[in-house]
């Protein structure tokens, strides 16, 4: 269950990615981001979801949105998982599960009828200011991806204003005067 909901301030973070990077939250720029926590580097589900984001990046960056994967690993199988797979979204680092169990995104689970402890696979958009603006909990990485840019598409729509209901009284006014 995640404890963050929206509106919140999205946990700053200080990870690597596959060169040895650090990225931080804090510092980057972005008119949105998309968090997104996937269990491991090079499986098939993690696999379909990353190439996914790839595939959809450029439309991503007409909305001014940073994709961020995270998970365990290190940079190692983060450069390897890239190079395989020709990956473009930045992947990054979390070996103890930190950050993951800041965002809500860690703990015990069940696979192929074991409970174990795992990355859950969960999706968060923030805003400019990093606040948390949709959460998407146990995400199917066949059609998470365009449920995210569509949310951020709609983001972007110019707000419907509804036009006020409330008639008008005119009888202050005497017709002779006009």
């Amino acid at each position: 269950m995640i404890t963050l909901q929206i509106g919140d301030q999205a946990p700053d973070f200080s990870l690597k990615d596959k060169d040895n990077k650090i990225h931080t939250l804090k510092e980057m720029h972005a008119e949105y981001f998309v968090i997104y926590f996937y269990p491991q580097d090079d499986t098939p589900g993690c696999t379909i979801e990353a190439k996914s984001f790839t595939e959809a990046i450029d439309q991503f960056k007409k909305f001014n949105t940073e994709i961020i994967g995270i998970s365990g690993g290190d940079e190692t199988t983060k450069k390897l998982f890239c190079t395989k797979h020709h990956l473009k979204v930045l992947l990054l680092s979390d070996p103890d599960f930190a950050v993951a169990k800041k965002y809500s995104s860690y703990g015990e689970k069940e696979v192929m009828g074991q409970t174990v402890e795992g990355i859950f696979r969960n999706t968060f958009v923030l805003d400019a200011e990093k606040k948390i603006i949709m959460i998407y909990e146990k995400v199917k990485p066949e059609t998470h991806i365009p449920e995210v840019l569509d949310f951020i598409r709609r983001q972007k729509e110019p707000q419907n204003v509804q036009a006020d209901d409330t008639e008008y009284d005119d009888s202050q006014f005497d017709e002779e005067q006009w």
